[in-house]
């Protein structure tokens, strides 16, 4: 007979990162006035990389008032599109990436439509979507948490990563799907979707803050007492 090993103690890690985190920062949670259309969220993440949220945002609005729908984004030049996207960080790649992403779905599916999705689990959908170009591990689990599917999946970005790996709550050379692997079943069983959301955005505040690449402002980090990196400065 295996023995059951009991909860395991991140999950009370977890719980208290939370509550010190509200505690410090106060609630962010995303109204359901804010959650888009899951392509518009596909979109966003694709041309996303290594751009501030506001620009890629912008950017991603301003893509549909230009041409309507997204099967003509798909059907767009790329030089076009990287015109569109000069406020992005590397334009003609987040041009060249989003015009492969959206052929594929319209090879696909026939159009620019996520639809489908809706009646698969999460897990199956997100790997349905990490197999279109571009797409990967963040931007599946945004696209089924943030946008109006509102799934139990954790967006997890560089500076959540970074917080985390620091605390020792996942391997310290750990990717972003590993990462996502080794936290999902740990986090509190009663934690909905917004509370996985509220996790990401409370923990990205650290990492934008507290916890940047070249310093650690530890002792003002309300999550010092369970990380490792915290206690060794302490």
């Amino acid at each position: 007979m295996q023995l059951s090993l009991g909860p395991d103690p991140r999950s009370d890690t977890l719980r208290r990162i939370q509550a010190a985190l509200i505690a410090q920062f106060g609630r962010i949670v995303r109204p359901d006035d804010k959650r888009r259309d899951p392509v518009w969220t596909l979109v966003q993440g694709v041309i996303g990389a290594r751009t501030k949220t506001a620009i890629s945002n912008a950017n991603t609005d301003r893509l549909l008032e230009r041409y309507g729908n997204w099967e003509a984004v798909a059907d767009a030049q790329e030089e076009e599109l990287a015109e569109l996207l000069r406020t992005a960080t590397f334009p003609a790649l987040m041009a060249e990436r989003l015009k492969a992403c959206l052929r594929r779905i319209v090879a696909e599916r026939g159009a620019v439509d996520l639809r489908h999705l809706s009646n698969l689990p999460t897990e199956e959908a997100m790997a349905w979507l990490e197999t279109l170009p571009g797409v990967a591990r963040k931007i599946s689990a945004q696209v089924m948490n943030t946008s109006h599917f509102h799934r139990p999946a954790l967006v997890i970005d560089t500076n959540h990563r970074r917080v985390i790996q620091r605390m020792g709550l996942v391997p310290p050379r750990a990717d972003t799907a590993r990462a996502y692997d080794t936290l999902m079943p740990v986090l509190p069983q009663e934690w909905s979707a917004q509370d996985i959301d509220e996790h990401h955005l409370l923990v990205k505040r650290v990492g934008q803050t507290l916890c940047r690449p070249s310093r650690t402002d530890c002792p003002n980090c309300p999550l010092q007492r369970d990380c490792e990196t915290g206690r060794e400065a302490a």
